[in-house]
């Protein structure tokens, strides 16, 4: 199921959470908009925001907050290289169309403490339950080895975190975490999703937006790479010319 189509069918669904008077999660991100410059190295986003309970009464167990950070979906392909002859060759493949490009999820306790693994897989809480909807015909052994091969990548690029028992729930009703963002993220829409859950249910959730953009010298040569391609191309042909030729000149001259 993508995020669109998940996010459509949470809608009603908070809905009926409210009509039932269930509490109220209302969240907020400390940037709705982060720019990337040629010298971002990364950021850290604040989630944070408060749970409205009915009349003011807290449960007497307290409750647990997820929050989840994803970026755009990518279709992915995944290969695996072996050795004949004293080569390395591409060898089976994997294809999956729906590989969030980051993810980071932070918990008030460890995941397995909190929901069940029919919840997690639900929500999609924590990198072993995303749905990359694999759209090759590998065998089940060989789809998960390639799995654990891209959340392996993913994570030691940081795309891919995850930071059980970071979220601060102060007096029951207020929460706070921070998420890294990755120097390597991609520019796009990206989701934060708030989880309340109580005796392993999920019983609010809440959705904020936010967007990632070039800005600057980078978001010049993106725009005219994309509404300018031919131009760009001849621009790109000529700057590397003339710095080999500058590079030639110079290399006579000493």
């Amino acid at each position: 199921m993508n995020r669109r189509a998940r996010r459509l069918l949470l809608a009603p669904a908070l809905l009926l959470l409210s009509a039932a008077d269930q509490p109220i999660l209302v969240p907020d991100v400390s940037q709705r908009e982060v720019e990337i410059q040629y010298s971002f190295t990364g950021a850290d986003l604040l989630l944070f925001g408060a749970i409205v309970y009915p009349d003011g009464r807290q449960p007497k167990k307290p409750a647990d907050i997820l929050v989840v950070l994803k970026g755009p979906d990518q279709s992915i392909t995944m290969r695996e290289k072996q050795k004949v002859a004293g080569i390395w060759i591409n060898a089976d493949t994997a294809r999956f169309r729906s590989a969030p490009s980051f993810y980071a999820m932070a918990s008030s306790r460890p995941i397995e403490q909190v929901v069940d693994q029919r919840t997690a897989a639900i929500y999609e809480m924590g990198v072993e339950k995303l749905q990359l909807s694999p759209s090759s015909l590998n065998e089940s052994a060989e789809l998960d080895r390639f799995q654990a091969g891209l959340i392996d990548l993913r994570e030691r690029a940081g795309l891919y975190v995850e930071r059980a028992g970071t979220v601060e729930i102060t007096e029951g009703v207020l929460y706070r975490a921070r998420l890294p963002l990755s120097a390597r993220v991609i520019v796009g829409d990206y989701t934060a999703e708030t989880f309340l859950v109580q005796d392993g249910r999920v019983v609010a959730a809440a959705v904020r937006d936010i967007t990632i953009r070039k800005s600057g010298f980078e978001q010049f040569m993106a725009v005219a790479a994309e509404e300018w391609p031919f131009l760009y191309g001849l621009a790109a042909i000529a700057l590397a010319v003339g710095m080999g030729w500058a590079a030639g000149a110079i290399a006579r001259r000493f």
